[in-house]
């Protein structure tokens, strides 16, 4: 298995299965070497996907995937994307938000448009939204503390009866070939849920999503119609994307 791709989805299955592995089990079981596996493991700490440990990899603690923790990373990347992102809202829209803190960062610059209707599974998001004029459908379901957000069947069934909104959702890493994907598996199923039933999907993601691995994909390519990001993307990228019909907006562009 030559492939860093490959190994890399084995090597993320195999750590939300079992929380540990060890850099010998993972090589045996690829197989690799245990040196090209270490590597391997290094790279994917480095993305923020796993943690290292000795003689192998665990899944990161879960207060790293809070709410909190995950908006101190990159925030003033998330603020130039949410204010770019927030410009394709008109007024009288429907739109999906997702639980994540680069579609909190759209906030400030959707409370003065009127008439929006904003569904939502987050219960901070909700909060903030707490605005005249704006309208807010918030997603039953189970609650997580750590996140603010509601998952599970009850927010599936409701998004399932949904149509026609203006769907943003975000992305922990992307690949050419997997898609943009996500480390938490409920919101990545919820996520995938609303993008099949909008009428347009624009994914928020900064510059270091371009570089970054994750577990799960949440949709193919084709169901992306924009992207919005904080910097230029690389060449091979903006190729990629063009061959794809997928729009890019970023500063200056």
């Amino acid at each position: 298995m030559n492939s860093f791709r490959q190994r890399r989805e084995k090597i993320l299955a195999a750590i939300f299965e079992k929380r540990h592995v060890s850099a010998r089990d993972l090589a045996a079981s690829l197989p690799a070497s245990e040196a090209t596996v270490r590597r391997d493991l290094k790279a994917l700490a480095a993305d923020g996907e796993i943690e290292l440990v000795y003689g192998g990899a665990t899944l990161r603690r879960p207060s790293d995937y809070s709410f909190r923790s995950k908006g101190e990373r990159n925030v003033e990347a998330k603020r130039i994307i949410g204010r770019l992102a927030a410009d394709l809202v008109q007024e009288n829209e429907q739109i999906f938000l997702d639980s994540g803190t680069t579609c909190f960062e759209m906030l400030p610059f959707l409370k003065t448009r009127r008439g929006l209707s904003i569904i939502c599974s987050s219960a901070r998001l909700a909060l903030e939204l707490d605005t005249p004029g704006v309208s807010v459908i918030l997603l039953g379901g189970q609650y997580r503390p750590d996140r603010m957000d509601t998952v599970g069947v009850l927010a599936s069934a409701t998004i399932d009866q949904l149509r026609g909104y203006l769907c943003f959702i975000g992305a922990d890493g992307l690949d050419r070939e997997f898609g943009p994907a996500a480390a938490d598996l409920e919101s990545a199923d919820l996520n995938r849920r609303a993008v099949r039933n909008a009428r347009q999907t624009v994914l928020l993601v900064d510059h270091t999503k371009f570089a970054a691995a994750s577990l799960c994909k949440v949709v193919d390519w084709k169901l992306v119609s924009r992207i919005v990001t904080d910097r230029a993307p690389s060449p091979e990228w903006m190729d990629f994307l063009t061959a794809q019909g997928i729009q890019v907006d970023y500063p200056g562009e």
